[in-house]
């Protein structure tokens, strides 16, 4: 097959696809080159269907390779290990808008797999990942109800701009991320520094339309190629047994799913359905494996029926109504922040740490960023809905849910100026009946403000979902996990009283239109003020004190020339200064930036001032005249280098050690012997002479200008060690 090649303009920018040079033996495969950014994306079907699967087996990974950025993967392996968080992420975006468009039945395992082979920052690899796999999926011989397209939408100083580059995307306020089919929007992932929700329904609907352009595109590569569909089969229940389900079960399952308590609710459904179960068996017994499947449908259906016709809930309330809200601070004592949120039968307990810059995350992926000192972690315990199973760690699912409740919080964290600390939020999700990541992003802002950290502005998460048919539209406030299940959309969305901070959203039909949109966003502004007014009830502001054991950090600016004076030669300045302050087991962590910031990291303030004062004697410019309590370092013939301030020395000459005669140095002095002394002299070259002789009193009778014994002469400097005199050149490493 030779190479099939089509363009078109995404964002203004050429786009190409090209199928038939790379990977030509799996169902479908395409080059997607944007840029210089360059993404295979495959699809491969399984021969035979999964036996007795009552879901649909789609894989999707991203597999980043360092090459494409030009990086050797650090660590002692030298290769790429598991996949990366951004990976993940990127996964989950590229899983979530085409897991809904293949048919209901299939039971192939389907395996996406989006390589990232080379990256140019102002075209995002996430983008071609998705597009590729639409495209690939179009032209395969696998079924699938598309394409899709997906953009980038980014705001800046009031206009839109599709799939911005790396610069325009840090002035940007939105990082919206759309993808979506012809007709409507499937999936939603954004962050913002707290935008308008007026804004952010514009940028949508402006990103559908570049959608729209880019679906023609992929429409015409995929007429090109030509490839008709498979025929696969699809594992459908009956008609008698759909029918015969409704009719024994309709009733039952809709009194079994009122009940507000989820554990109950559960038990009563799973007694109806083994009830059913039974009955149904023994009339369709070559329908086993169809069974279940027919029953979750029928609640589904009920439930469904309950909330647009008679406007019931499963636990009764209204459409707009939250649960119950319980907040609690300050839970854990030796913890820097924490935060217990919980509402109905969702609970997460975030707990807060304070770090010093040194602390913070080291990347080593493909992406811009290479550090990250403000960290979110979310952990999902098998306990949380009752159940039994293994503590492994974080899944796809709990590295996604960190990241938005993570994100939601971004725009009102302090900068690393204002509030020089390394921060970790761990949200354990404690017991979970909907929405665990809206819980964490509340705990998060209770644990944050309990810990002192000067956040901008409290941040709330809320929860929407919807059920459509063709009798009516419900938008839904605080879904829990039924309505999540068995509903057509996820919408979650933070932020403070002025505006949106992230949004995540997930819709299982085709038609999510504007008007749909608007209801939604309004009905959880209207949920997230709610809440915050609780919030603030509790506690209205940051604390103004941090917790007893947080650590203090102080900072302070020297001249960059003077960073290696501190440090000193393979760090002996640094390291004597950190030992020289030490207590027990209380230390300083000494941070040095390259324009010369020093943060100064100490759990007891006094220790860190100490340091801090030492390092302000090191820096700062000497005069002749100061006196200083020193100690002797060195002894030689000819006198005693003195260090003054550690790391710098000075030389006591034997003529300056006394109003009288001293014979030999080591008559008057040792090494580590405590002296005061003065400054008389600083050289052409930085070199300090000392007199221990000018801070005594004069003897009485002193005649300066009598002869005394001679000594070496006092700046022979020739006989000076000059190591003492050398200015620091290679610092070693600049951080401790």
């Amino acid at each position: 097959m030779e190479a099939i090649t089509t363009d078109f303009l995404v964002g203004g920018r050429t786009l190409t696809l090209e199928t038939g040079n790379m990977a030509r033996q799996a169902n479908g495969s395409v080059v997607v080159r944007y840029g210089d950014t360059v993404v295979l994306v495959t699809v491969v079907a399984s021969r035979e269907p999964r036996e007795n699967a009552d879901f649909f087996p789609l894989t999707v990974d991203v597999e980043e390779r360092l090459y494409a950025v030009g990086k050797i993967p650090g660590g002692y392996i030298k290769r790429e290990g598991r996949p990366s968080e951004s990976a993940i992420l990127a996964a989950r975006l590229t899983d979530r808008p085409i897991r809904p468009l293949f048919p209901e039945g299939l039971r192939h395992d389907v395996h996406v797999v989006v390589s990232i082979l080379s990256v140019d920052y102002d075209y995002s690899p996430e983008i071609c990942g998705m597009i590729g796999a639409s495209a690939a999926l179009s032209i395969s011989d696998i079924p699938f109800d598309g394409p899709i397209a997906a953009v980038q939408v980014g705001y800046i100083d009031g206009q839109f701009i599709i799939n911005p580059t790396s610069e325009q995307d840090r002035q940007s306020h939105l990082k919206l991320m759309i993808a979506g089919t012809y007709d409507a929007i499937l999936m939603i992932e954004a962050g913002a520094n707290i935008v308008p929700e007026s804004v952010i329904l514009d940028a949508i609907l402006f990103g559908h339309e570049e959608i729209r352009r880019i679906i023609e595109g992929i429409r015409n590569f995929q007429q090109i190629v030509a490839r008709p569909k498979a025929e696969y089969p699809l594992f459908l229940p009956s008609a008698e047994l759909m029918e015969t389900s409704r009719e024994l079960g309709w009733d039952k399952l809709l009194e079994a799913m009122r009940n507000s308590d989820k554990r109950q609710r559960g038990e009563n459904i799973e007694k109806v359905n083994r009830e059913l179960k039974e009955i149904l068996l023994e009339r369709f017994p070559d329908e086993e494996t169809m069974i279940s499947g027919t029953l979750k449908k029928v609640l589904k259906e009920v439930v469904r029926y309950a909330i647009i016709h008679d406007g019931i809930r499963p636990d009764g309330r209204e459409k707009d109504e939250i649960r119950p809200i319980s907040i609690e601070v300050g839970v854990l004592p030796r913890v820097h922040g924490t935060g217990l949120f919980t509402r109905g039968q969702t609970q997460a307990l975030t707990a807060m740490t304070l770090g010093p810059l040194s602390d913070q995350q080291m990347l080593d992926g493909i992406g811009v960023e290479e550090s990250r000192r403000y960290l979110h972690h979310y952990n999902f315990p098998p306990f949380a809905t009752g159940e039994s199973g293994p503590m492994r760690g974080p899944n796809r699912r709990a590295i996604g849910h960190g990241v938005l409740a993570g994100r939601a919080l971004e725009a009102v964290i302090p900068s690393e100026e204002e509030f020089p600390y390394t921060l970790r939020l761990v949200s354990d999700i404690l017991e979970s009946n909907g929405s665990s990541s809206m819980a964490s992003v509340c705990g998060s802002t209770l644990a944050l403000m309990d810990g002192g950290v000067p956040i901008k502005a409290p941040v709330a998460g809320i929860a929407m979902g919807l059920v459509k048919n063709d009798e009516g539209v419900v938008v839904l406030t605080d879904i829990q996990g039924l309505e999540d299940a068995l509903g057509d959309m996820d919408f979650k969305v933070a932020g403070t009283r002025d505006g949106v901070t992230a949004i995540q959203m997930d819709i299982k039909i085709h038609g999510l239109d504007r008007e749909i949109l608007e209801i939604a966003l309004q009905q959880a502004r209207k949920a997230r003020l709610e809440i915050l007014d609780m919030i603030e009830a509790v506690i209205p502001e940051p604390r103004k004190e941090l917790s007893l054991y947080a650590p203090r950090i102080l900072t302070m600016q020297i001249d960059p020339e003077k960073i290696g004076a501190v440090i000193g030669p393979g760090g002996k300045t640094i390291n004597k200064i950190i030992d020289s302050t030490r207590i027990g087991d209380k230390k300083v962590e000494i941070d040095i930036e390259d324009d010369g910031i020093i943060y100064i990291a100490s759990m007891d303030e006094e220790i860190a001032r100490r340091a801090q004062k030492m390092i302000e004697g090191l820096t700062r410019t000497l005069e002749v005249g100061e006196i200083f309590e020193g100690h002797v370092s060195r002894l030689k013939d000819f006198g005693a280098f003195v260090e003054i301030l550690p790391g710098k020395e000075g030389l006591v000459h034997i003529s300056q050690l006394s109003y009288n005669h001293v014979n030999k140095v080591t008559d008057v002095i040792a090494v580590g012997d405590p002296l005061m002394v003065k400054i008389i002299e600083i050289d052409s070259v930085g070199r300090i002479n000392l007199s221990h002789k000018d801070t005594l009193p004069v003897p009485d009778g002193y005649d300066p200008s009598k002869p005394r014994p001679s000594h070496d002469r006092m700046h022979d400097h020739s006989s000076h060690d000059k190591t003492s005199h050398k200015r620091a050149g290679a610092h070693g490493p600049t951080r401790r």
